[in-house]
């Protein structure tokens, strides 16, 4: 029993479970848009919440799985990334592979059970999902790529409740692909050296510092842009756009943390991130009602 648990523990220590709060709260935020669009109400049931947490978990679990096996010739030289599980021998490369194959596999049966349209996308998706692992080994914009990994969560809650791809979906998305790859762009700083003695492609290790704040700051300057046109092309109200101006303030707020301490990049990245996708979710919820 004990080592039951503890394998559940390298599990939850692999896949970083903690980091689903960046998508859920922006999956969420699309499938109460669509529902009221559609049917008058914020609630869309609980087949297709239970199915769109069942997609979400098992398409998160397949990216970061994924992500591991690609990655383990680099992490394992690499001091912050050398102690995870598919580096030090606690998770086998076999069981690693199994463990992508059944996430896939559950995937693509939810995808089944959802609707035909995300039947159709759904081997599309997980492409795309690990597609990010390789990008970094020949192209620095690996970071979009990761952001649009990402930036699919709206468009797949759109999908699940409408069997569509409306115009407000894509703006929410295109928002999110920018917030991600704008607060990867920070948390890839501490790689920096690393990268450019390994010869990987990332913005921090080809750029430098600076031109990495001013990017990521770019990135996050279109995210509110594109989250505000969502809004707007959703006719959303007020606390919708209470909403886009807290992000705002969260997003302002993360780059003054890392620019005057480095070393609470991790502070920035998960605890501020973290609360600024429940407040949106909150805010268009509200709105919503």
């Amino acid at each position: 029993m004990q080592s039951f648990w503890q394998k559940l523990k390298d599990i939850g220590d692999l896949i970083v479970f903690k980091h689903s709060i960046f998508a859920l709260p922006f999956i969420f935020t699309a499938m109460i848009v669509a529902s009221k669009a559609q049917n008058d109400t914020v609630w869309f049931g609980f087949k297709l919440l239970i199915l769109g947490l069942a997609a979400a978990v098992s398409a998160r679990n397949f990216a970061m799985a994924f992500n591991r096996y690609a990655d383990r010739d680099i992490d394992k030289y690499n001091p912050r990334t050398a102690a995870r599980p598919s580096v030090d021998g606690r998770i086998g490369s076999s069981n690693l592979l199994l463990f992508i194959a059944i996430n896939a596999g559950v995937f693509i049966l939810v995808a089944y059970l959802i609707n035909d349209l995300a039947f159709a996308l759904s081997v599309p998706i997980l492409i795309v999902l690990g597609g990010y692992s390789l990008f970094k080994r020949f192209s620095p914009y690996a970071h979009l790529v990761l952001g649009m990994s990402l930036g699919l969560a709206p468009i797949a809650g759109v999908i699940a409740v409408q069997e569509a791809t409306p115009l407000w979906a894509i703006l929410l998305s295109i928002g999110v692909m920018y917030w991600v790859a704008g607060f990867d762009l920070l948390y890839s700083l501490q790689d920096m050296e690393y990268d450019k003695a390994n010869g990987l492609f990332s913005i921090p290790s080809r750029f430098g510092k600076d031109a990495t704040f001013f990017i990521s700051r770019l990135f996050h300057a279109q995210t509110i842009l594109f989250w505000f046109l969502f809004a707007l092309s959703a006719s959303l109200g007020f606390f919708a756009y209470v909403g886009v101006a807290l992000s705002a303030t969260v997003l302002f707020f993360e780059h003054r943390i890392v620019v005057r301490d480095f070393t609470k990049i991790d502070r920035a990245f998960f605890t501020l991130n973290g609360y600024l996708g429940i407040i949106f979710f909150i805010c268009i919820l509200i709105d919503r009602f």
